[in-house]
């Protein structure tokens, strides 16, 4: 701990109060957003009970992970993107009672993805916000989230309206392998047009998702389930998909964002 200094407590000009009652120095204030300590949990052992230094990082835990290699490059581009984007939600849902069961999901959201392009062309593009200007693209190159313990890895289908449902699956199990061994070439993680977080495999209905720049959407699909509905005035049980598309609001509109999710509801709603 490091030992106060007559500025860091004695002063009556440096004290000040912070949330409910609490008083610190200037010095214990920043030291405790450094460490991420909430003053509100600190006792303080300077005159008149004002925190110091050395009580912020007694508090404070006792070692910290630094971030590097995929979580720090994952840190920095959350950040510009959050920092860049005009972000924005839609969400809806889909019967997908129809599916066959067989088939990778993931593969068929990504055909219904390209579907959903051709009838919303603008959200499978590239913002260049410098320039500000939109380059829509005819191929859909699709960014697929997955998770490791590493961090986040972003692979690329590419070309997805150029194969059939079992190329798409078949490709998905080739770069599932390949970021699990970590042997994914760099190419293979650069060039998406639009992205797809299929977080439903975990968890969650519905979420608001960072669009990475260029990118102006990315596709989310949530966890599904059973709900009881009519079928000609009788009781069935349908199967539900909840989907979620964030959008760059900057480039797109509401509109031409509920279009791409109609678009995309209407395909999934066929078999697989």
């Amino acid at each position: 701990p490091s030992a106060a200094s007559p500025t860091d407590a004695a002063s009556p000009a440096a004290v000040a109060a912070v949330g409910s009652g609490v008083r610190a120095s200037p010095r214990a204030r920043q030291r405790a957003r450094e460490l991420g300590v909430s003053l509100e949990g600190v006792v303080g052992t300077g005159p008149d009970g004002v925190i110091q230094v050395g009580d912020v990082e007694g508090a404070g835990p006792a070692s910290g992970e630094r971030l590097a290699g995929v979580r720090r490059a994952m840190a920095r581009r959350m950040a510009d993107a959050h920092s860049r984007v005009v972000r924005a939600t839609v969400t809806g849902e889909v019967d997908i009672s129809a599916w066959s069961g067989t088939g990778s999901p993931v593969a068929r959201l990504a055909r219904a993805i390209t579907a959903a392009a051709v009838a919303a062309p603008r959200l499978n593009a590239w913002f260049d916000d410098r320039a500000e200007t939109l380059i829509l693209h005819d191929r859909v190159h699709l960014g697929i989230a997955m998770e490791t313990s590493d961090g986040l890895f972003v692979p690329v289908l590419k070309d997805v309206a150029g194969h059939t449902l079992e190329d798409l699956a078949s490709e998905l199990a080739r770069l599932e392998d390949e970021v699990r061994r970590r042997t994914v070439a760099p190419d293979t993680l650069r060039g998406q047009t639009i992205s797809l977080s299929n977080f439903g495999a975990v968890a969650g209905l519905h979420a608001e998702m960072v669009v990475v720049p260029p990118q102006v959407a990315i596709v989310g699909a949530g966890r599904t389930f059973e709900r009881t509905v009519l079928a000609e005035g009788a009781p069935a049980t349908a199967r539900i998909l909840p989907l979620s598309i964030s959008f760059d609001h900057r480039v797109i509109t509401g509109v031409e964002a509920c279009t791409f999710l109609a678009a995309l509801t209407a395909d999934l709603e066929g078999d697989q």
